[in-house]
């Protein structure tokens, strides 16, 4: 068998490009696996949204403490996927995973049990630290599971469907839970997961001892994590305290200087960095980070202030709240599968922009809900729109950000990737919430209904967010390279051109 060569953040690529330990991997069961967990993380980045109105009562919490039951998975899970991917590096892909199921399962556990709003948000924190040790593992093993071209395009196609549907399945499973049997039931449908995805691992991943590739970048992972929650954390509390108070810049700046230091330190003193910045130069590596940031933005906000506007505004209950998301997961589904196809044609530039382009619309359509709109008529048709735009660029995107890298830094690109979709997501549910607030508080203030100030909110969340997808699909148009067409004998398929340093 030859020799594993260690990697950054998790992947162990095979010397010679083959797999490892060949002959004992199951490359099926291997995509199952790491398929289940992916769908469990992303599941529960939106689980929650529907059944926080059910949580906010239960629990006594108030309205500006619901946005951390989001953000306390998004800010662990996003502050710790570098250093989880580098973990994986010193104790081996099975061992991590299956350390990572198992927290994700006590987590849940804590979750379902809770009585205090601190239990609840230090269970969300405990899921998004067990998601940083699955997400970038996960794409990590399809990368040096499936060394083959085609084999791997419909490898990462499955994964990128996965993990596009399972944010939209998340709140219409969250509603159907809620509304059925109880809140708590969106953290204990985690654990026949969990046993499934152990079961699979065991039979799926040999039990490899990696090399040592020293400690991990402690320091690097404490700064990055802490960098996220002062800025969140300012960002959000905004609603309370003005911009220019000595509060919010002191925060803001704090969360600057973190990350000037986290960035210092990681170029300069971390022996075994969790960020080599060397990567960043990657033309697809920097250009996806980016994108998949302003989309992760943009989907975390959509999701969670339609799923408030549902039941605030339109009062639906929390069943019929999750089953008005089935256009918005057929959509998605819909447009992961075609994604992989559409690109082979006509490029990743191409299907991304219209992808991007599509979700923005869709966004700033639903900036037309008010109290008395119907749901045929405001709400499926911007949902459908959103959600095939949001299953085109995921795929695209995802492919794109994996390809151009040395293959020992792969777990590097993957850890990348999710964190700027987390990190993303919390920044714009922090900007867009203290927005929403703001606006709905000046829309009572001038003497609207409760209901229709809470729409004006919503509203005006939905515009910025089609501005923001709007500025992804901008910086795809402009820095995604245009594809090359292959050789006639080859096909006309168009053909990615390699990136550039």
């Amino acid at each position: 068998m030859p020799e594993a060569t260690p990697t950054a953040l998790g992947a162990t690529a095979p010397a010679h490009g083959h797999p490892p330990a060949a002959g004992r991997t199951r490359p099926g069961v291997v995509l199952a696996t790491v398929c289940l967990c992916q769908l469990m993380v992303t599941l529960d980045a939106s689980i929650v949204n529907i059944a926080l109105p059910a949580m906010g009562r239960a629990l006594g919490l108030a309205d500006s403490a619901l946005p951390w039951v989001v953000n306390a998975y998004a800010l662990a899970f996003g502050g710790l996927l570098l250093l989880g991917g580098r973990i994986a590096d010193l104790v081996g892909h099975r061992r991590a995973l299956l350390s990572g199921l198992v927290l994700f399962g006590l987590a849940s556990v804590l979750g379902g049990f809770a009585q205090t709003s601190a239990q609840l948000v230090a269970a969300r924190a405990g899921q998004g630290v067990a998601a940083a040790l699955l997400a970038p593992i996960s794409l990590t093993l399809i990368m040096v599971t499936f060394t083959e071209g085609p084999a791997r395009a419909r490898a990462l196609g499955i994964w990128s469907t996965v993990t596009a549907g399972g944010s939209a399945l998340g709140v219409l499973l969250g509603g159907v839970l809620t509304d059925l049997l109880d809140w708590r039931w969106v953290f204990f449908v985690n654990l026949p997961i969990v046993l499934v995805a152990a079961l699979l691992a065991g039979r799926s991943l040999p039990a490899v001892r990696p090399p040592r590739t020293g400690r991990p970048d402690v320091v690097g992972a404490v700064l990055g994590t802490a960098a996220m929650v002062a800025l969140v954390y300012g960002l959000m509390e905004t609603d309370r305290h003005p911009w220019g108070s000595a509060r919010t810049l002191g925060t803001l700046g704090a969360a600057l200087l973190l990350g000037a230091a986290f960035l210092a330190w990681e170029a300069r003193f971390a022996t075994a960095p969790i960020v080599r910045l060397g990567i960043l130069r990657v033309r697809t590596v920097w250009v996806s980070g980016l994108i998949v940031t302003l989309l992760g933005a943009g989907m975390l906000v959509g999701f969670y202030f339609c799923s408030l506007y549902l039941q605030n505004v339109l009062h639906y209950g929390p069943l019929a709240a999750g089953a008005a998301f089935l256009p918005f997961c057929a959509g998605t589904m819909a447009g992961s599968m075609v994604a992989a196809r559409l690109t082979a044609h006509l490029g990743g530039r191409a299907v991304l922009t219209t992808g991007l382009l599509l979700a923005g619309l869709g966004m700033l359509w639903f900036d037309g809900l008010a109290v008395d709109s119907g749901y045929l008529t405001a709400f499926v048709g911007p949902s459908l729109v959103t959600s095939v735009g949001v299953g085109l660029c995921m795929v695209a995107n995802t492919s794109m950000g994996t390809s151009g890298v040395d293959p020992r830094e792969a777990g590097l690109a993957s850890g990348l990737l999710n964190a700027g979709r987390q990190c993303g997501g919390s920044i714009g549910l922090a900007v867009l919430s203290t927005l929403a607030v703001a606006t709905t508080r000046h829309a009572a203030e001038g003497g609207d209904t409760a209901p229709a100030a809470l729409a004006a909110g919503y509203d005006r969340a939905f515009v910025v967010t089609a501005v923001l997808l709007g500025l992804a699909a901008l910086v795809a148009v402009v820095f995604v390279p245009a594809p090359r067409r292959a050789p006639a004998a080859g096909g006309s398929a168009a053909v990615e051109p390699a990136a550039r340093r």
